[in-house]
């Protein structure tokens, strides 16, 4: 199976492609981030929407095995939809999630109301990362252009991700899909430990879309603040050829090695 997941009505069979950095045993988060997200937009909505919103909650690490998938519509409304999405390993919980639609519409905005541009190398511009200290399966199937910065070097940089590897057997990658999958890499763009002295695994994922975004490449401009406690977070403001569209925010757990 090339793809990340094959989806058999609420039976999800994973692939060895899903495993990340921190344990060969787990799947890097941008893939149950992506299968959340295909999962809150397959539910139907009384008129058209798109994501507005995604909050995934990583409630234990998420095993290379077989997840159950489980949806909920939390509100139906005329203009917005709630949806829960609990992915399960056996009867155990190890995602739960929320995404917000809000109902697409197309409105005549004033002319000073744009997208703010992005003044930094496109995609085609940047240089090509190959981060192979943090390597995993999953990020073998993802592009990565540096605009600013280096990947996994500590220090604020500026990412551009693209998936190359189908996501859900059978299934388009959304423009939603990329941009969570990006926005899970927020930690690694903006890296201030070293990865080979410390931990920084994020326990949670926050995505805000003020637009759909367009094109393969998710640009990621990122930061992060380290606590003293055990605790930090990573942040970015996320953007695509036609400027910035989103913001993401980890909450990161920090460990020594």
């Amino acid at each position: 199976m090339d793809a990340i997941y094959r989806v058999e009505g609420n039976r999800v069979i994973t692939s060895p492609h899903a495993a990340g950095p921190w344990d060969a045993g787990m799947q890097h988060g941008s893939a149950p981030a992506s299968l959340v997200v295909w999962a809150a937009e397959a539910i139907l909505t009384p008129v058209p929407m798109h994501v507005a919103r995604v909050t995934i909650d990583l409630i234990r690490p998420v095993p290379l095995t077989e997840l159950t998938l489980e949806t909920e519509v939390l509100r139906e409304g005329r203009k917005i939809q709630l949806c829960a999405i609990r992915l399960l390993a056996g009867n155990v919980v190890v995602v739960g999630a929320t995404v917000l639609k809000i109902k697409t519409q197309a409105l005549k905005l004033p002319s000073d109301v744009t997208d703010v541009a992005v003044e930094l190398a496109g995609p085609d511009q940047a240089r090509e990362e190959q981060p192979s200290f943090s390597g995993s399966p999953f990020t073998s199937g993802v592009s990565m252009r540096a605009a600013r910065g280096r990947f996994g070097v500590p220090g604020p940089g500026a990412i551009w991700y693209r998936v190359d590897r189908p996501l859900v057997e059978s299934s388009p990658v959304s423009q939603a899909m990329r941009a969570v999958v990006a926005a899970d890499f927020c930690n690694g763009t903006s890296a201030v430990l070293d990865f080979q002295q410390w931990t920084f695994i994020n326990a949670d994922l926050t995505v805000n879309f003020a637009r759909e975004p367009v094109g393969e490449w998710i640009l990621l401009d990122a930061e992060s603040w380290i606590g003293p406690d055990g605790a930090g977070l990573a942040m970015a403001r996320l953007a695509d050829v036609k400027g910035y569209f989103g913001r993401a925010v980890q909450s990161l757990v920090i460990e020594k090695r």
